[in-house]
């Protein structure tokens, strides 16, 4: 129970912002056009789902405070073709009856990199296709006193993304579905389970002023510790998060909230948002 309980902070950190959700759409840049955004997201919970989905309190009267910030860029590198990258940086604490735990640093890095087959077809339809892989950089220790900065092991995903823009009308709407393989963290000897993710976000403006309402979850298979399969071990997550933007500068300032609507194995509770987001283009 200990070792779950000191991993909590860092599960948060996968359901926050990991993902790049909702940047960019399915419009795969320009070769020499892109974009940075830096998003920071703020949780404070005491509360879990358990592992049939309801709502339970930390373990030893937990309370988990995570300040996470990713910062995420695109660019396009050739025609229909374009690259990704994320980099993170946490503060994750757990209190609890035992005292407090304490973690700071930067968190793993995602690359991908993303194509739009139609487009070679000359097509304008905006279906793309991302692959990426996430590289364990993140502090990870199986000492149970100390809060990990990430997962320890190596993911690779892929995902089909499709949008839709409404224009003239300033409205839009953009998705995808994916599958993540986890590999094994030899360190814990824990093989996390391969995940089914999705994303789905509505979005328009108002003049200066945007909105955006996306949902977003992934759903996990049993994992293995140790070389035995835990079938009560799934994590599964579904998110609902509105914001709103506006012009600032060069960019939009976008702030919002990220609330659990259900899942099992992972902190409940609701996430603050912060971002800024703007694009560059070749001189």
């Amino acid at each position: 129970m200990r070792r779950l309980a000191r991993a909590l902070p860092v599960v948060i950190v996968a359901g926050l912002g990991g993902g790049a959700h909702g940047l960019g759409g399915q419009w795969v840049e320009e070769s020499g056009n892109g974009w940075v955004a830096l998003a920071v997201y703020h949780q404070d919970t005491r509360d879990r789902f358990g592992i049939d989905g309801d709502i339970r309190a930390l373990f030893g009267e937990g309370r988990a405070v995570t300040t996470s910030s990713f910062l995420t860029a695109a660019m396009g590198i050739a025609a229909g073709l374009d690259l990704w990258g994320q980099f993170s940086f946490h503060r994750l604490r757990y209190d609890d009856v035992a005292g407090t735990r304490s973690s700071t640093g930067p968190g793993d890095i995602r690359l991908w990199l993303r194509a739009a087959p139609l487009k070679w077809l000359g097509s304008s339809v905006p279906l793309a296709i991302r692959a990426g892989f996430k590289a364990p950089v993140g502090d990870f220790d199986v000492d149970a006193e100390i809060i990990p900065l990430g997962d320890g092991q190596r993911d690779w995903e892929v995902m089909a993304e499709l949008g839709h823009s409404f224009w003239p009308r300033p409205l839009y709407l953009s998705g995808w579905v994916g599958y993540r393989w986890r590999e094994e963290n030899t360190l814990a000897r824990k093989d996390f389970g391969d995940e089914v993710f999705y994303f789905a976000q509505v979005g328009g403006r108002l003049g200066r002023l945007g909105y955006k309402l996306a949902l977003d979850g992934w759903d996990g298979a049993a994992g293995v510790t140790e070389g035995i399969s835990v079938p009560g071990f799934q994590r599964d997550l579904v998110q609902l998060q509105p914001s709103l933007t506006y012009d600032v500068g060069p960019g939009q300032l976008e702030a919002g909230a990220r609330f659990a609507l259900g899942g099992r194995n992972l902190p409940a509770g609701t996430a603050l948002m912060l971002q800024y987001f703007t694009r560059w283009e070749p001189f």
